[in-house]
């Protein structure tokens, strides 16, 4: 496993469990099969509801809490003061744990003061029910102006090939915070792309694992692939024995684009 470390002396597992649209029997199912195969970075949402199954994977399983990297994020319509704390010791109590390694406002909402969102995160982590906090799908601006109240640690966005964000990870790196790559697969376009295909070919891997190991080779970025079926748990598990060139590393990266978004909401603020 690679990991990426803060300054403040904490290990982030470089490669994670997404758990997105993975609910009931299934998630508890690829949760501790991820967990069996070596995977120690679980990555949820109160939006996703299914902290009640991952708590119940956790809970059963034999890895030792302090090994998990557990993540997850608050809703945009809780980010006022009273409804950020209630609905994260909701989660807390659903993720059978008394606190999560990083807090994440899942999505920026100017409806909802920035300050008061993070006084109240503030709150959480003086009170050990919040280790680390972080921000998802944040602009740069925006994250500047959350790093002014609070130490931030991470930016979750959408992150692979097809999408440039140099300029977010520019930012990033100059303030010692790492990104967190969702949809690093780009919702299953890898693998369809001849580029890609041709390099998986070289390396005897698929075009999603080349993909991977990509982003865990780069600097200040961890990735979150999002699967339920146990082959393909381990499939992306299985990026740590090989390494890329660095002429097809530029190949990979050429393929970005500031139109390669996939996620956009109409909630979402102006991307850089």
């Amino acid at each position: 496993m690679q990991y990426y470390h803060l300054k403040n002396g904490v290990k982030v597992p470089k490669l994670g469990f997404g758990t997105w649209l993975i609910k009931g029997k299934s998630c508890i199912q690829a949760l501790s099969a991820a967990l069996e195969i070596g995977y120690r970075h679980i990555d949820t949402a109160q939006i996703y509801e299914n902290e009640s199954e991952i708590g119940e994977a956790l809970s059963t399983s034999n890895i030792a809490r302090k090994d998990i990297f557990l993540v997850t994020k608050v809703w945009r319509d809780s980010l006022r003061s009273k409804a950020l704390i209630k609905s994260t010791e909701e989660s807390l109590k659903k993720l059978k744990t008394d606190y999560v390694d990083l807090l994440l406002i899942h999505w920026p909402n100017l409806l909802a003061p920035l300050k008061e969102t993070l006084s109240a995160m503030r709150y959480l982590q003086d009170n050990r029910m919040v280790r680390l906090l972080g921000v998802s799908n944040f602009p740069v601006e925006l994250m500047k102006m959350a790093q002014q109240e609070v130490e931030i640690v991470c930016n979750q966005v959408e992150y692979h090939p097809f999408l440039d964000q140099s300029v977010l990870l520019r930012s990033i790196r100059g303030n010692d915070m790492f990104l967190t790559a969702y949809s690093p697969l780009a919702r299953g376009r890898v693998f369809k792309n001849p580029v890609i295909q041709k390099m998986a070919k070289k390396y005897n891997k698929t075009a999603g694992q080349v993909v991977l190991r990509w982003l865990l080779d780069q600097d200040n970025v961890v990735a979150i692939p999002k699967a339920s079926k146990p082959k393909h748990v381990k499939s992306n598990f299985d990026v740590f024995d090989f390494k890329i060139s660095s002429t097809d590393r530029l190949v990979l990266a050429s393929l970005r684009s500031t139109k390669g978004r996939l996620v956009d909401p109409n909630w979402a603020m102006e991307w850089d």
